[in-house]
């Protein structure tokens, strides 16, 4: 899965010159977090959020008027505050790594370029609904998560013994253990009950963490 399969790619993006009243109606009238700063070219100069709209306009304490505030934010532009370094992404760039640079970087989302043109961006959101399907999460079925040891081999005699008792693999992912011999296995089955699950798992003794039998959202 490549960035270009999940990002937006209607975005809602401003001019530097906007002001910052605009761009914060704008905000809240499509409900969105940020808005990409684009030249007239429409190449991406900076990226201005919701938290920093909120910040550059005066506290609801402020003893100014509306009209005086209503002036002030109109003077004040949205290049006055943007980020002007912004950390984008190529569409074609594994999912998985826009989440890496995410997270190591603490931002909730990455303008999409291509040539140094925007075409789209890609949000936490985007990413949670990513692991939603990874993890089958709408789906019925026997859910499992076993402690498995981390070795060649482990996926492919699970998957036999679950086939050997018609049961089909609907999701399945993988993750580090704190014993770095060991991994964590969540699957998701469909047509076998918890007690042949329990006993495939236990036949090849693997440790379960987890069983339960989840209905379809």
């Amino acid at each position: 899965m490549l960035v270009k399969d999940h990002m937006t790619t209607k975005v809602i993006t401003i001019a530097p010159s906007t002001s910052v009243s605009d761009a914060l109606n704008l905000v809240r009238i499509n409900k969105i977090r940020r808005l990409p700063v684009i030249d007239r070219e429409g190449k991406l100069i900076g990226i201005v959020s919701e938290k920093d709209l909120l910040y550059a306009s005066p506290s609801p304490a402020t003893s100014l008027s509306v009209y005086e505030i209503g002036y002030l934010l109109s003077k004040l532009k949205v290049e006055d505050i943007m980020t002007r370094t912004v950390i984008s992404v190529d569409e074609n760039l594994p999912i998985e790594e826009a989440a890496l640079i995410m997270a190591q970087n603490k931002v909730g989302a990455l303008p999409v370029v291509r040539d140094g043109k925007l075409v789209g961006i890609i949000t936490e959101t985007d990413i949670f609904k990513v692991l939603l399907d990874m993890l089958a999460a709408r789906s019925g079925g026997v859910r499992i998560t076993l402690e498995v040891p981390d070795r060649p081999g482990i996926l492919s005699s699970l998957s036999a013994a679950i086939a050997e008792k018609n049961g089909d693999i609907i999701a399945l992912g993988t993750f580090s253990a704190p014993d770095p011999s060991q991994a964590i296995v969540t699957l998701k089955v469909k047509g076998i009950n918890e007690s042949d699950m329990r006993a495939i798992a236990e036949a090849q003794g693997y440790r379960i963490l987890d069983l339960r039998t989840v209905k379809a959202a």
